[in-house]
Formats: C-alpha cells, structure tokens, sequence
C-alpha cells in the first residue's frame, strides 16, 4: 500500500472526526476541508498510476477551485451568525430562536 493512500486515510479520518466531534463552526469547516484535501491526494495517486493521465489532476484542480469558494462563503455565512447569534457553537445556535 502506498504511504500517500495512507496519508489519505489518515487525513480523511481526521477530517471526519472533526465534523463529529465538535461544536465549534470553524473546527467543522476545518474536518470539511481536510476529506476534500484526501479525496485530492487520492486522485492525483491514481491519476499517476493510470499512465500519468491528465484527467484527475484536472479534477483535482476543479475540486480546489470550489473548495476555496466554498470556504469563502461558509466563514461569510458564519461571520454573519456570529454578529447576529453572538456565538459560532452549534449546540448554542440550536436553542437560539428569533
């Protein structure tokens, strides 16, 4: 097994066990980005073993791009709950109601 295969692992249980675990917005965002980080890693390992094709590092290329949109809009959104709720914890969010 390849040792970038279980970097990927690695990332993407991390990754994982952040949107699980905590409550904190950003920590979430965090997890989020580091399972797109794997799947990256993951395409570019098998785009270089199908014949060093070009496809899966343009997908990857396509990921990113959307990742750092997606990141952009998700701390907009949550700067926004925070001026308006005060708070970025999901648990505190749940029982806030306007």
């Amino acid at each position: 097994m390849s040792l970038l295969l279980v970097l990927a692992f690695i990332l993407f249980a991390g990754g994982l066990i952040l949107c699980l675990t905590k409550r904190n917005i950003i920590l979430i965002l965090i997890g989020i980005e580091l399972i797109l980080n794997a799947s990256n890693l993951n395409l570019i390992h098998f785009s270089y073993l199908q014949n060093r094709s070009a496809e899966g590092q343009t997908l990857v290329l396509f990921i990113m791009v959307i990742a750092g949109a997606q990141a952009a809009l998700a701390l907009a959104i949550i700067l926004r709950v925070y001026r308006q709720y005060g708070t970025i914890l999901l648990d505190q969010l749940r029982t806030l109601k306007r």
